[in-house]
């Protein structure tokens, strides 16, 4: 025991001794940062003025980022100075946030794609009039370090905008495909609050009238590009100039729209899988035809070098040319009229507009026989809809959905190739006033996933007839079938793709 407490006294006066001898080098210096970024600035607000000082800020006295806001334009609060920065966040968090500062006429010294740091300490973080802003800071305060910096736009759609208003608040962002409802009549202009849909919501759009663009006859469909900001109302897009809302070509509406699909029959896919469409208009086939192409890219590791019209086993094509059906009808091109695969329900009594063997006779124009039409797992699948009977690499689909994996069906090549697409509630085709043409392109990557095993996909949204624009963008759902499943459940479920006008 004696030894025990002598060898524990020993330890202690070693450690005590090499304590007391240690050198100031020898320990490990940690700096605060000077900057703060937004991400964090942002948490300290609770909804009451806050005066910012070295304890709430961590040691902190600088913001530092790039300038979105542009004062020439009139279309911002007169003093406005608006800065996006962003910083490492972990687990792929956007840690992108915006602020404004109330710095009166020197907000007009600067301009996008400025870079600034911006001394905070001792100024007022508040709200004022919905958005949230710093007050208080010195001209002296904001120094500007570069010029022509780039700036993150990140392409948002309604929905989003208007569920995170907080998330976008004083950053650039570009809502794709805005539609404005009601459309404007000749002559109407930009001033004032806009209401635009992207078929994923709605949103404003607001000019002011020192605008210099705010006289400009209003662009009925357009990709708008602006500041989020907020205010008494809720959140608005602000264009800073015309250039930033970018006029698109008007859609050109699709007579059939995909609504569905069976890739899983039961027993065995050859000739049971089958596609549902609703029509949008009256449509007699002999006089107005169409092709339905699915591509199947299962164990493939190249892009399709001209796309739809590939064949072989990748693409197969469908001639419609006979038939009709009415307005609002469902309409189905496959295998046999069955509902579920062998030995289930005859659903022959329903609108065929084709019907093909496909496990043993090939496409009509390209595609090889195949036992496997549709996809139920493995690499991204698709289904489009094309005017016409002539379907070729540079052929645009009226209508086009992707589901299932991944898989290399994009290259950007020089020369890009894949399977296009169109403008529809999933995809654009101008993006930053740059055209992309095909799935895979830019944010051109929405899809469907495969659906439960022996279950079929029924895909819900609202499109208009006449504008061709999807108010209500498509959404999946799976509905089981069985042997005896009835027609009607596959064509009077709630959440069914309804049309307007």
């Amino acid at each position: 025991m004696k030894k025990i407490i002598l060898l524990f006294s020993a330890l202690v006066v070693i450690c005590g001794t090499w304590i007391g001898c240690k050198r100031d080098t020898d320990y490990i210096k940690v700096s605060v940062s000077p900057y703060i970024s937004n991400f964090d600035l942002r948490k300290l607000f609770k909804g009451s003025d806050l005066q910012l000082n070295d304890d709430n800020l961590g040691g902190a006295n600088f913001i530092k980022g790039i300038v979105v806001s542009n004062q020439a334009s009139g279309n911002l609060p007169a003093g406005l100075l608006l800065v996006q920065n962003s910083r490492i966040a972990g687990n792929g968090i956007d840690s992108l946030r915006g602020i404004a500062f109330n710095v009166g006429t020197e907000a007009a010294k600067y301009v996008p794609g400025d870079s600034v740091h911006v001394r905070v300490t001792g100024s007022t973080l508040k709200r004022v009039n919905g958005n949230l802003q710093i007050d208080g800071v010195v001209a002296a305060g904001i120094e500007k370090k570069a010029s022509g910096r780039g700036i993150i736009v990140r392409a948002v759609n309604t929905g989003m905008l208007t569920s995170r208003p907080g998330f976008y608040e004083s950053t650039l962002i570009t809502i794709s495909k805005g539609k404005m409802n009601p459309e404007p009549a000749q002559g109407d202009i930009y001033t004032g609050n806009k209401t635009i849909g992207d078929g994923f919501g709605t949103a404003i759009v607001h000019t002011e009238t020192t605008a210099t663009y705010s006289k400009q006859e209003s662009i009925p469909f357009a990709d708008y590009t602006g500041i989020a900001f907020s205010t008494a109302t809720g959140i608005q897009l602000w264009p800073r100039t015309t250039d930033d809302i970018f006029a698109l070509p008007e859609i050109k509406p699709s007579a059939l729209i995909i609504t569905g699909y069976l890739t899983d029959p039961t027993s065995t896919d050859a000739n049971y899988e089958y596609i549902q469409f609703k029509a949008t208009r009256d449509i007699d086939f002999a006089a107005t035809p169409f092709s339905i192409v699915v591509c199947n890219n299962a164990g493939i590791l190249a892009a399709p070098a001209t796309g739809w019209a590939l064949g072989g086993i990748r693409t197969y094509k469908f001639n419609i040319n006979s038939g009709s059906v009415k307005k609002g009808q469902f309409c189905y091109v496959g295998g046999n009229k069955v509902i579920w695969g062998a030995g289930s329900t005859d659903i022959r009594s329903a609108v065929w507009i084709a019907s093909k063997q496909y496990a043993t006779l090939d496409g009509d124009g390209f595609g090889t026989a195949t036992t496997n039409l549709l996809a139920n797992s493995g690499n991204v699948a698709g289904v489009a809809v094309f005017d016409g009977l002539n379907v070729t690499g540079t052929s645009v689909p009226l209508d086009v959905i992707m589901y299932g994996g991944n898989g290399a069906v994009y290259s950007a090549g020089p020369p890009e190739v894949g399977y296009r697409i169109t403008n529809t509630d999933k995809y654009s085709t101008i993006q930053n006033k740059k055209v992309v043409a095909f799935y895979g392109g830019g944010t051109n990557t929405n899809k469907f996933g495969f659906p439960n095993t022996s279950n079929f996909t029924m895909l819900g949204g609202v499109y208009n007839a006449t504008t061709g624009i999807w108010s209500t963008g498509r959404t999946a759902i799976n509905i089981v079938l069985t042997s005896t499943s009835p027609l009607s459940t596959i064509e009077q479920a709630v959440g069914f793709t309804t049309i307007t006008n």
